[in-house]
């Protein structure tokens, strides 16, 4: 299985549109939790749906969420009208959310970035506080976790700022 990284060049390589969040912006932020998959939101468009066929081709996607794991088209246009993507590859679990519960559709998402820079990639990433409003509004055991644990990573950012 590759790693996150892997992933991560190979979205940009192909330059699919999207925003790092969940469990690996959590870990970008300093969490010390374990992301089992990468998620991203992206526009489903058929744009953008192109490039993630076109990254993702040789890497045996399929459908991680129906019993029989049926293998995601090469067709962007037999995807039109999906809301989220949730694939099992060769690279490991990659779901693909076209809106984040508590931030907004992929638009509004974009608002709320910042850059990163690892490993030779370049990537947007969900802002602290707009990961924190996401991971508050699924309300999950695991996400009530995390999300003290990035107010508690909030507060020592905003504890190492000077005084104005």
């Amino acid at each position: 299985m590759a790693s996150t990284l892997d992933c991560l060049k190979l979205l940009s390589a192909y330059d699919v549109e999207h925003v790092v969040v969940g469990g690996v912006a959590s870990v970008l932020h300093g969490s010390q939790l374990v992301a089992e998959d990468v998620e991203i939101c992206a526009p489903l468009t058929i744009a953008n749906l192109e490039k993630i066929l076109g990254s993702l081709r040789g890497r045996n996607p399929r459908f991680r969420m129906s019993p029989d794991r049926p293998p995601l088209p090469d067709d962007p246009s037999q995807l039109v009208g999906f809301k989220n993507l949730y694939l099992a590859t060769d690279l490991g679990q990659i779901d693909i959310l076209s809106e984040i519960t508590g931030v907004g559709n992929y638009s509004e998402v974009c608002k709320h970035t910042i850059a990163v820079h690892l490993g030779g990639v370049s990537c947007r990433v969900l802002d602290l506080d707009n990961l924190i409003q996401a991971k508050s509004a699924l309300d999950s055991p695991k996400n009530r976790h995390t999300v003290l644990e990035l107010k508690a990573i909030r507060e020592r950012i905003q504890d190492k700022k000077p005084s104005k």
